[in-house]
């Protein structure tokens, strides 16, 4: 469909996805929703609990591979409406970012990339088989479905994260 690219690599037991989705909400409704992390397991499959540590730090449950694994995330870089990256500090090897594009007034192209390493063998089956890019493109259009459907955001945090630091909210 129009809108959408993906990509996905594998070497060894490392994966790589990038998908890209249009929403048809202004940039900044996009941007504010996805700062609602504790709300990720509203479009996140496989994802159970987020719970936002501060203002950097996140911990994810998530049942993978049938398996329940829980990881500490540190948010690196977050700068309104136009990205937020991310590393994992412990359990699960991921790293990511997301963008936000105004493609007018009222649309949005949101861009993620994702790495990670896969862990044991029944991970390292699904990742090869494209489950993993399945799933993301999946949660890319459950949030577009979210977030066209409510039409606003359910709340907003507009600081700014560098070298994963955060500042204050003007």
């Amino acid at each position: 469909a129009a809108g959408r690219r993906s990509r996905e690599r594998r070497t060894d037991m490392a994966s790589r996805i990038e998908k890209s989705i249009d929403v048809d909400v202004p940039v900044s409704t996009a941007y504010n929703q996805w700062t609602q992390f504790e709300d990720f397991p509203l479009f996140m499959e496989g994802v159970d609990h987020v719970q936002q540590r501060d203002d950097t730090r996140l911990r994810w449950v998530a049942t993978i591979g049938g398996q329940t694994a829980e990881w500490d995330a540190k948010i690196l870089e977050q700068h309104a409406d136009a990205q937020i990256s991310w590393l994992s500090e412990d359990g699960r090897q991921t790293r990511g970012t997301v963008s936000f594009e105004p493609l007018g007034d009222s649309r949005t192209l949101i861009h993620l990339s994702m790495s990670y390493r896969t862990e044991g063998p029944v991970e390292a089956a699904g990742s090869a088989a494209g489950l993993d890019s399945r799933r993301v493109r999946g949660d890319l259009e459950r949030f577009k479905e979210l977030i066209e459907g409510r039409g606003e955001e359910s709340g907003a945090w507009r600081g700014e994260v560098s070298a994963g630091t955060a500042e204050q909210q003007p």
